[in-house]
């Protein structure tokens, strides 16, 4: 067994004798992680990434995001910093001990909007970059979000929460009147809203998203949209600065309807709303064209299936006719901006990559990169953003298997990455590296792609155990960028191996389909299967010593794996659904599983849902499991997690349960959560690894 090398605050995840109870002991670090050549379980507090990218309109300029953790709060903090593009150099905007966030520049490129908790709550701030001045404009009573300049530099919009009224139920309830100095109870907390909770929400308060606007000289705020609405996650200002365009759901029973909403426009001297599309289905995602005559949106259906791609679409406002943009690419398209009348900057997902691309309107599609990345810490699913100067220069997000994201510039066809934020932690260390690898499904012969990770100082005349870590979602997609958990668990020795099985988005629509209806299957389960023989036949793997984990769709998949075969020496379920059919009554997203991920309501079709639940193959569960899931996550609920151990425990299979207090559905949301999760997986990996086989 490897040695783990742990701060004060790591953890390390060791087992009594005779038991399966997972004992957490802080221990001091030797070596440390500074000297240490490899990446340990410490070294997670001391990643950087960058994010939320912003160029100047003039294209000289960036302004992002720097992410870093702090290992006394156990929390990220976010500061600004600007780069010149022409030199690379950067400086600390703003970099002391508040955090910042959606930093916009202003038409002119001489003001910076931005949000910080400087004063103690989240309030818009302004800066002047000649002056080197800095205000607080606002004095707001919830956190803003959304910020959006107006053309002509003198308003910006935001969206808020607002309250609404109370309750008829609990506005009719009477009301005993309490004596002076009485200790009662808490009050009854009551619910009647169809969506009434959300994962690292829990219950939600009866509010909505509402539109305001601010004088970028400073003043008070104007509140534009009222109602049970929500208003406006994608503004837009019109380009006479006199109108906002947006996307909302206005219709009665937008509670039922999570995949429909249509574009408005509301005028701000008047506050009258106009719609602007009515396509069944959801448009999003609006932005002008520059002479102004043309907005670009994206739409997807609304069809009751788990997937389909985002289409661009463009809205001539002259005669209000709507004109689909390459309509027969398979990729789902996001983030469109303009880069003439004509012609576009788009991003999609292609085959575990993420692409920045130009598209005319005729729909021819050039790749200008394919280095979006990074963002995503925890493990290597697709992630990335980027912004478009005025005069068509990118910056971008770059990622890649062995760092997390840095800030990469764009123009004239070269990419030129221009930070090296983990260099002081990584340069010197050994690391994983990314392979890949395709094979055909034992199923029905389905090509499937993944890639697998080497420890440092891999020897492929030894053996080595493998981990099969399998993805969420179940329409995501992991893809050859930085994963901090699969280099922790490469690192003590697992070849780690991941797929994107059917069902996983960048491959297309077809693809995406495979799993409809058959989530979780054993179809999925041979993809990943078939995937595990193909390592084998590498040579390199030790057929003694095979594991398998994931997390939400992957703890399902993992779950139900199980359930098939005994070939797992240990697994990790992590944050599953158990039980369908209880699962999609408790949790937060039924509006839309129910109808989208399954045949209809579960009292209706039984037998589907409880033949996509791992309970219904417990009985033939052997394999000893680790169950880990957060006791605020709502997403899958805990009490699906409950199910699985009491279940495993009446059929006396070693089975552990890792509780993480406090935490909603993404468990590795802070640092010690994550190193958490990773080390008490490794711990019961260890437990039941046994030695390899001798090599020639």
């Amino acid at each position: 067994m490897s040695t783990f090398t742990r701060s004060a605050l790591a953890i390390t995840a060791s087992l009594s004798l005779g038991s399966s109870v997972l004992q957490a002991d802080t221990v001091s670090q030797t070596p440390t992680s500074a000297s240490s050549r490899y990446f340990e379980a410490e070294d997670i507090f001391a990643l950087e990434y960058a994010s939320d990218v912003q160029i100047s309109p003039d294209g000289s300029k960036i302004v992002y995001v720097r992410a870093s953790n702090d290992i006394m709060t156990d929390s990220t903090h976010t500061t600004l910093w600007l780069l010149d593009v022409k030199t690379g150099k950067q400086l600390p905007l703003f970099a002391d001990k508040f955090n910042y966030s959606q930093p916009r520049w202003s038409a002119d490129g001489k003001q910076l909007a931005f949000i910080s908790d400087v004063s103690g709550k989240r309030q818009i701030h302004l800066h002047w970059l000649a002056e080197n001045k800095t205000a607080q404009l606002s004095t707001l009573q919830n956190s803003p979000s959304n910020l959006t300049w107006s053309p002509d530099g003198k308003q910006l919009a935001f969206t808020m929460n607002v309250m609404a009224s109370e309750a008829n139920v609990k506005q009719r309830v009477k009301k005993v009147k309490k004596p002076a100095g009485a200790k009662w109870s808490d009050s009854a907390v009551v619910l009647d809203r169809v969506r009434y909770q959300a994962d690292g929400q829990g219950f939600l308060k009866p509010e909505f998203r509402q539109i305001f606007i601010l004088p970028a000289s400073g003043g008070t705020e104007r509140q534009l949209t009222k109602g049970d609405f929500h208003y406006g996650s994608d503004l837009q200002f019109t380009p006479d600065s006199k109108a906002l365009v947006f996307s909302a759901n206005l219709d009665a029973e937008w509670e039922f309807q999570p995949r429909d909403s249509n574009l408005y426009r509301l005028d701000l001297a008047t506050e009258q709303l106009t719609a602007l599309t009515t396509i069944t289905g959801d448009e999003s995602s609006p932005v002008f064209s520059p002479d102004g005559k043309q907005l670009a949106f994206l739409w997807q259906s609304n069809d009751l299936v788990p997937y389909s791609n985002s289409k661009l679409k463009v809205l001539t406002l002259g005669n209000n006719t709507i004109t689909d943009i390459a309509p027969d690419f398979d990729r789902s398209i996001d983030s469109p901006n303009w880069l003439s009348n004509s012609s576009f900057v788009v991003q999609y997902d292609d085959r575990g990559q993420r692409k920045l691309a130009s598209l005319t309107s005729k729909g021819k599609l050039t790749d200008l990169t394919a280095s979006l990345g990074g963002v995503s810490q925890p493990q290597p699913y697709l992630s990335g953003q980027y912004s478009v100067s005025d005069n068509g220069v990118i910056a971008y997000t770059h990622g890649t298997s062995q760092r997390p994201s840095d800030v990469a510039v764009l123009q004239k066809g070269k990419s030129t990455v221009l930070t090296a934020l983990n260099e002081d932690l990584l340069d010197h260390k050994k690391l994983a590296q990314v392979h890949e690898i395709t094979y055909k499904s034992s199923f029905d012969g389905e090509e499937i792609q993944g890639w697998y990770m080497t420890p440092p100082d891999f020897d492929p005349a030894k053996k080595y155990p493998l981990l099969l870590e399998i993805h969420g979602g179940p329409h995501l997609a992991y893809g050859p960028q930085w994963s901090a958990e699969m280099q922790r668990y490469a690192k003590e020795g697992y070849v780690v191996f991941y797929d994107n099985h059917r069902g996983s988005s960048s491959y297309g629509e077809r693809f995406a389909m495979l799993l409809h209806n058959k989530y979780s299957s054993p179809e999925d389960y041979a993809d990943h299967d078939s995937g595990v023989n193909a390592m084998l036949k590498l040579g390199f793997i030790d057929e003694n010593n095979l594991f398998i984990g994931g997390g939400s769709a992957g703890g399902i998949a993992t779950a139900y794996a199980i359930g098939l075969t005994n070939r797992y020496k240990a697994a990790a379920v992590v944050k599953p659904i158990i039980n369908w059919l209880s699962k999609v009554l408790t949790g937060d997203s039924y509006t839309y599983q129910t109808f989208h991920q399954f045949p209809g309501v579960p009292w209706e079709n039984v037998e589907h849902y409880w033949q996509r639940s791992p309970l219904s193959l417990v009985g033939n569960v052997t394999t000893p499991t680790i169950l880990i899931t957060g006791e605020s996550d709502r997403r899958t609920p805990i009490s699906e997690s409950e199910q699985f151990y009491q279940a495993l425990k009446l059929r006396r299979i070693d089975t552990a349960m890792v509780r993480i207090p406090g935490s909603p559905h993404g468990i590795s949301n802070r640092p010690s959560r994550m190193i958490e999760k990773v080390e008490y997986m490794l711990a019961w990996f260890e437990k039941y690894r046994t030695p390899a086989e001798k090599t020639n």
